[in-house]
């Protein structure tokens, strides 16, 4: 499966003022600056659009092409995107200070970068956050970088022709009988339903069937098929998994919703929590899924995990 992660550095060109979590803000303002620069039908009409099979936006922020429509089992195929918003809480900011985000595109989506780049850099000159003074703060898209490698910058407003982006595959198993230590770290809030509920603990076993649930949606969607993997297997091995340290807890965090024009909670887990057993199998899983993110609401960044594992 293709993979490509582009950091965007970016210079504000006035005060700004952005909530704590900026996944929303940042989403928001993609959606926006993409359909303006991609389409010419009003919001909400896509699916009378003649043009909905090769519109970018209805295939990004939609979900509407043929693929997407036809990947197997999948109830609700998985975004070709997260945005990695600033991961600090700070919510003041100066003109001229700097900010990063980050933009996570899967499989073909990727060959359409120059449009995303064109939409964030409009989406600067739109304006984000809350406004001040009657405005919106406005930013310069000064640098876009893959894996250190310049793709695009604001002095010669050019678009490398040379990116090179991964190619993702699942890493080959470990051994099962593999034991050792894990600690697993919440970096966004990780937005969980089992049972038709969200949850607020989290057993292995749980955190395993997330994991399969997403590599096994994005491979199928954008990349070359479902993955061959024990499904059943894994989560029953995962389920004698202990939990020996849990410092985990609930973050509500509210966004404005333009298409059911309400405000609405997106609470999740976030913390950190401990296991040991036989984690080692599950070790390639993880690895994959630290890129991949988990759980609902992975465009907005929510569910990017972190991990340390020790091996006995």
């Amino acid at each position: 499966m293709q993979f490509g992660k582009y950091q965007f550095k970016c210079t504000l060109q006035k005060d700004a003022h952005f909530p704590p979590y900026k996944g929303s803000t940042f989403r928001g303002g993609f959606g926006h600056a993409l359909k303006k620069v991609s389409c010419t039908v009003r919001h909400g009409e896509c699916v009378r659009c003649l043009l909905v099979e090769r519109c970018l936006y209805a295939r990004t922020f939609e979900n509407t092409n043929s693929k997407n429509q036809t990947a197997g089992r999948i109830a609700q195929p998985p975004r070709p995107y997260i945005i990695q918003p600033p991961h600090e809480t700070k919510c003041h900011y100066l003109k001229g200070d700097s900010f990063d985000f980050t933009l996570i595109l899967f499989g073909e989506t990727n060959e359409y970068l120059p449009y995303f780049v064109y939409a964030l850099e409009t989406m600067g000159t739109s304006g984000l956050g809350k406004k001040i003074d009657g405005q919106r703060a406005t930013y310069t898209l000064d640098l876009v970088e893959l894996q250190g490698q310049q793709v695009y910058s604001s002095i010669d407003q050019q678009l490398a022709t040379d990116i090179r982006n991964l190619d993702l595959q699942l890493p080959p198993p470990s051994p099962v009988e593999n034991e050792g230590d894990l600690s697993l770290i919440l970096k966004t809030p990780l937005r969980l339903k089992f049972d038709n509920h969200l949850q607020a603990k989290l057993p292995f076993s749980l955190l395993v069937r997330a994991m399969l649930r997403r590599v096994s949606s994005l491979f199928e969607t954008y990349g070359t098929g479902e993955p061959e993997l024990d499904y059943r297997g894994l989560v029953e091995r995962a389920k004698k998994i202990e939990i020996v340290q849990d410092d985990l807890h609930w973050f509500d965090w509210q966004r404005y919703s333009n298409r059911q024009e309400e405000k609405m909670l997106m609470g999740g887990m976030i913390g950190s929590a401990a296991y040991q057993g036989q984690i080692g199998e599950f070790i390639p899983l993880l690895t994959l899924c630290r890129e991949l993110h988990l759980g609902k609401q992975t465009a907005f960044g929510l569910g990017q995990i972190d991990f340390q594992w020790q091996s006995a």
